[in-house]
């Protein structure tokens, strides 16, 4: 990053946060239990701790300023939840190996994982990202 910005200019980036303040989180085992896939050991890892911010700074980045956000990802109903998820998520390429029978069992599942979240016919899941911003040095 700090390599292609040219001197001054500004780089800004938002990963999700920290795992245990992502109620969809459970998407992870639950995809990995069925088909090996490198992203999901990966995914928060930018977003633990300050990491995010650490690796802007390995970048040559400076200034760097970071922060927190929570939200709430609202679904109107099971299957927006589950679309979200699974097609448009970060498992979709592995999702898109799963036969029928392994993809009802994984919604059956990932809907299990977020059923505190429930709210009327659809789900209000808590989630969290991390923004941060930094520039290369004149």
């Amino acid at each position: 990053m700090g390599t292609a910005l040219r001197p001054d200019g500004r780089c800004v980036a938002a990963v999700w946060g920290d795992r245990r303040h992502c109620g969809w989180a459970e998407i992870f085992p639950i995809v990995d239990a069925r088909v090996q896939s490198d992203v999901c050991p990966m995914f928060f890892q930018l977003g633990t701790g300050d990491a995010l911010a650490l690796t802007m700074s390995q970048a040559g980045l400076a200034g760097i300023e970071a922060q927190r956000i929570s939200v709430r990802l609202r679904y109107a109903t099971a299957d927006d939840a589950l679309g979200a998820a699974f097609a448009g998520g970060p498992v979709a390429l592995a999702y898109a190996r799963f036969d029928e029978e392994t993809r009802l069992a994984a919604h059956e599942e990932y809907l299990a994982s977020i059923a505190p979240f429930r709210s009327g016919d659809g789900y209000d899941i808590p989630g969290e990202f991390v923004g941060a911003s930094g520039k290369r040095p004149a």
